[in-house]
């Protein structure tokens, strides 16, 4: 019901909007004709085309040009004007409406083009972070993918969720940097991710695959700029089904958060670690693996930046485990829809940074979730 609301206001205000240009057009022959100065109605008649090039269509906007110009030398023939000034006037409409055509066709082109490069990015996008399936073995999943702007191209936060015989290892990530850039380091990264899953021994041995993936991709693209800015920060997870543990893995991303009766715990990483892709010898940045129980109940929730550093108009930190606290969730995906919309609700809707979110929660064989 609200948004149907919002939506007949907005109805309402462009129908307003689109009577603009008549009403300049109306005015500007009323003061030119009966006003009490001379002339009083050209800049009526001028700005009629550059409200319609806001308001319209091009040829809504072309037609509305032409109808100026006409309304102009009419009024001029109507009160008797010398043809100096008729010629005049018209020059001055015809000049002003020929600027806002040419604007409005520029920004046309460049609105073409700018849809043309975000369809690629989106593409690009989705092959890049395919939906992971809401189940993987006995653990449901729920992922979120947010951009801070709607008109933005996508940024550099990634996932990544696969089985493995070690358990259902899950990867969150953000790369430095966004837009086509930034889509190269992320693939590098997840695609690196989905290949060692199945077979690195530890959580250790799989950052340590794809931070040789993150080096070679770097010195591949070494002439470019930021060619030595192409890390991410990451946090690998490996759920044991039979163990009902969770392992965590930390390379200088924001800590995971155990949703559990409840409360809301902060699971921080005991020895902290550099991020993936900096060229470190091996072994050096790396940090410890730490271990949690984790069982049928409990939800472990895995943000990005966009969330944690999302500020409220005060310039207030959004913090989960206040936020999130003393809630019941039934599914993984309540929690993460729960968080979006406390997200968005919190910052008033301008975020300035994008935002993923993905949920794991332990599952019976027979739970469908």
């Amino acid at each position: 019901m609200v948004g149907g609301a919002e939506e007949r206001a907005r109805g309402g205000w462009a129908g307003v909007l689109v009577m603009v240009p008549v009403l300049l057009l109306i005015g500007g022959v009323v003061l030119d004709a009966f006003g009490p100065v001379p002339y009083g109605g050209l800049p009526l008649l001028s700005a009629a085309p550059l409200a319609a090039c806001m308001v319209l269509t091009f040829r809504g906007a072309a037609i509305t040009a032409v109808g100026a110009c006409v309304v102009s030398v009419c009024v001029d023939v109507l009160v008797g004007r010398p043809l100096t000034a008729l010629v005049v006037d018209l020059l001055d409409v015809a000049v002003i409406s020929g600027i806002a055509l040419w604007l409005k066709w520029v920004v046309q082109s460049q609105g073409q083009r700018f849809a043309a490069v975000r369809a690629v990015a989106e593409v690009a996008q989705r092959a890049v972070l395919p939906p992971p399936p809401a189940r993987v073995g006995a653990v449901s999943v729920a992922t979120r993918y947010e951009c801070a702007y709607a008109e933005a191209l996508i940024g550099g936060d990634f996932y990544a969720v696969r089985g493995s015989p070690f358990g259902v290892r899950a990867l969150i990530g953000d790369v430095r940097g966004k837009g086509l850039p930034a889509v190269s380091t992320m693939a590098v990264a997840t695609s690196a991710f989905r290949e060692a899953a199945e077979q690195a021994a530890t959580l250790r041995e799989l950052a340590e695959y794809m931070e040789r993936a993150l080096v070679r991709f770097a010195a591949d693209v070494g002439d470019q700029p930021d060619a030595l800015e192409r890390f991410a920060t990451a946090v690998l997870v490996e759920v044991s089904e039979e163990e009902g543990r969770v392992r965590l893995y930390h390379r200088g991303h924001p800590p995971p958060y155990l949703i559990r009766g409840g409360r809301v715990t902060t699971l921080e990483p005991s020895v902290p670690g550099l991020p993936l892709g900096l060229g470190m010898p091996e072994g050096v940045g790396a940090s410890g693996c730490d271990i949690f129980p984790f069982h049928q109940g409990d939800y472990l929730l895995l943000v990005t930046d966009g969330v944690t550093e999302a500020r409220d108009r005060h310039g207030v930190f959004y913090e989960p485990r206040t936020r999130l606290a003393d809630r019941e969730f039934r599914t993984a995906s309540e929690v993460v829809d729960t968080l979006a919309a406390d997200v968005t609700d919190w910052t008033g809707g301008q975020r300035h940074d994008d935002m993923a979110i993905v949920v794991l929660t332990p599952l019976s064989a027979r739970s469908p979730d």
